[in-house]
């Protein structure tokens, strides 16, 4: 029975067969925490859409109270602004060809950097959501801090680094390097977050922050 459960599975419908270390690594890249952030965001989004629609108004947030507001509001910065830094570093720095043999991978990386941006742009223009606080900023740096120090805790622990530019070299000779690529990605979340601030104001100011209810 379990065998040909697993010859159902999806895996092997689409001829691919991940060693099980391989998936237990993904959790140490950002691409894929992202992307399972994405999925968690989609999945509180539609319990909050299915009240809305059933109730007339958000059941949700006007029970929670204002710690978990803020903390789904948080959650939604980070929609809004990650993927598309995600997007950048890999099609910037990461990826350098040729484009990829087996047909799974080829549409694995087009959904988590090309799609998850295009799903982050969607969150800015359909919802009537309020500006980021600027203070959401700084959480956004301290969660990027918080990931240099568990790619450094990967290295330690399972012997290879998650991204070949915080790689400093075995007598630290890189550096620099890795220094500059940290205050460039600190750059680019900058702009993404004044980015994603600006589009929302400006949906605010053309919609007035309205909906229609259909």
């Amino acid at each position: 029975m379990l065998n040909r459960l697993r010859n159902r599975s999806l895996y092997d419908l689409l001829h691919v067969d991940p060693p099980r270390d391989q998936i237990g690594e993904s959790f140490s890249y950002f691409t894929w925490l992202t992307y399972w952030g994405i999925g968690f965001y989609m999945l509180f989004a539609s319990i909050h859409t299915a009240c809305y629609a059933l109730k007339g108004h958000s059941v949700l947030f006007d029970r929670w109270p204002r710690a978990l507001r803020a903390l789904h509001g948080l959650f939604y910065t980070t929609v809004t602004t990650y993927p598309f830094l995600v997007t950048v570093v890999f099609w910037g720095i990461l990826y350098s060809g040729p484009w990829y043999t087996v047909t799974f991978s080829g549409w694995q990386n087009i959904s988590q950097h090309g799609l998850n941006s295009l799903y982050a742009l969607s969150e800015i223009i359909l919802p009537t959501t309020a500006p980021h606080p600027f203070l959401s900023f700084a959480v956004l740096v301290f969660i990027l801090l918080l990931y240099v120090s568990l790619a450094y805790l990967t290295y330690h622990t399972e012997g290879f680094y998650t991204y070949s530019f915080l790689d400093p070299g075995p007598h630290g000779e890189k550096s620099a390097h890795v220094t500059g690529y940290c205050f460039a990605i600190l750059a680019i979340i900058l702009v993404f977050f004044l980015f994603s601030w600006c589009a929302i104001w400006l949906r605010r100011r053309l919609t007035g922050g309205k909906v229609k209810r259909w």
